[in-house]
This record gives C-alpha cells, sequence and structure tokens, in this order.
C-alpha cells in the first residue's frame, strides 16, 4: 500500500485478506502474504467487503460509485452509481 491501511478482514474461508487504503483495496495470499489482485476506483476508497461466498469483493468509494469485483480475477463486474 502507498497510504496507511485503514481496514482489513480474511475472506470467509481464511484464505485470503482483503485490506485498503484510502486509494485502492488489495486481496492478499494468507499462506505466502503475496498480493493477488489491486482494486480501485477514481477517487478515494470508503469501504471494501467480502461476499459471503469470498468469490466477490464489494468497494465503495468517494467518486459517488460501489463495484462488485471477481475476487479470483480482478475484473470489475459491475459498477453501480
Amino acid at each position: 500500500h502507498r497510504f496507511p491501511v485503514s481496514s482489513a478482514a480474511f475472506s470467509p474461508d481464511g484464505s485470503e485478506i482483503l485490506s485498503r487504503d484510502e486509494s485502492k483495496a488489495k486481496i492478499w495470499c494468507a499462506a505466502s502474504g503475496r498480493c493477488l489482485q489491486t482494486l480501485g476506483h477514481a477517487d478515494a476508497l470508503c469501504s471494501a467487503v467480502f461476499s459471503p461466498s469470498g468469490e466477490a469483493v464489494l468497494t465503495a468509494s468517494c467518486d459517488w460509485t460501489a463495484k462488485i469485483w471477481c475476487s479470483a480475477t480482478g475484473e470489475c463486474l459491475r459498477t453501480l452509481e
């Protein structure tokens, strides 16, 4: 991260960690510590959470959008405005 980490949480199965600073969310492998995905918005992030299944991540931003991401690929599946 380039900024202080403001939150972090384990995925439902404990295999991954989702962390967030003011500009990006990152998904990490809990076992190796390797960054698997980097998820971003046009403005600062307000929150980031795993879905109950762990297959998706929801982020919310000060750019007035929320995004649903595939946690395996980092692909943005939907932008909510």
